[in-house]
């Protein structure tokens, strides 16, 4: 569950990035995320959850690692992540800060879908559990996060799902579930709706 922990070689590329036109409708996606309780900090001070959003070709402005925490991020604490390779466990990504602990498995689902635009990941004990118990759609649970095999997992999974938006348990990775799609928008509709439904028949 560590949000702060780089399972990959991370590769950190000094120099500017250009805040995209979606960069405020999905600043504030993250913060009402935030406000339900599934992006935020554990106890001990761990972050979790984080989004990411499609730039030109497979790379993706992503919230830099350790910032789950804090309610609104600033641009600056985002990079942009410009490749990655799970054959060689590597992730490239300019900016000022670490990229999230998740890019590779974020990456993989552009890599497998070029109609994917947005990714969002969230925790959340409440649904992971409710989610797998259905159950759900999700990766094979001997699979851990950050790892090469979980991107593979990811990758395939994504190419066997034809409509947008998707969400999926990560069941290796405890209470980790992802989203993705087309639209910032529905993408974290398909979340929050999802969320609203478990709880209210908890």
């Amino acid at each position: 569950m560590d949000e702060g922990y780089i399972k990959f070689q991370a590769e950190q590329v000094a120099g500017s990035i250009v805040q995209p036109a979606e960069f405020d409708q999905l600043n504030r996606a993250r913060t009402e995320l935030f406000d339900f309780g599934l992006i935020g900090s554990y106890d001990n001070g761990i972050g979790f959850g984080n989004l990411s959003l499609r730039e030109q070709g497979q790379h993706f402005l992503i919230t830099a690692s350790a910032t789950g925490g804090e309610r609104v991020l600033r641009f600056a604490q985002y990079c942009l992540v410009e490749s990655f390779s799970p054959e060689r466990n590597l992730v490239r990504a300019r900016g000022g800060l670490p990229a999230s602990s998740e890019s590779m498995t974020h990456g993989a689902i552009y890599a497998a879908s070029p109609a994917v635009q947005c990714v969002m990941h969230i925790h959340s004990r409440v649904m992971f559990d409710a989610l797998l118990a259905r159950p759900a759609l999700h990766t094979p649970a001997s699979i851990p996060y950050g790892t090469p095999a979980m991107a593979q997992a990811v990758s395939s999974l994504v190419k066997n799902q034809r409509q947008l938006p998707v969400l999926f348990v990560m069941a290796g990775h405890d209470e980790g579930i992802i989203a993705y799609g087309a639209e910032i928008d529905s993408v974290k509709q398909l979340i929050v709706s999802t969320f609203l439904e478990i709880t209210q028949h908890a």
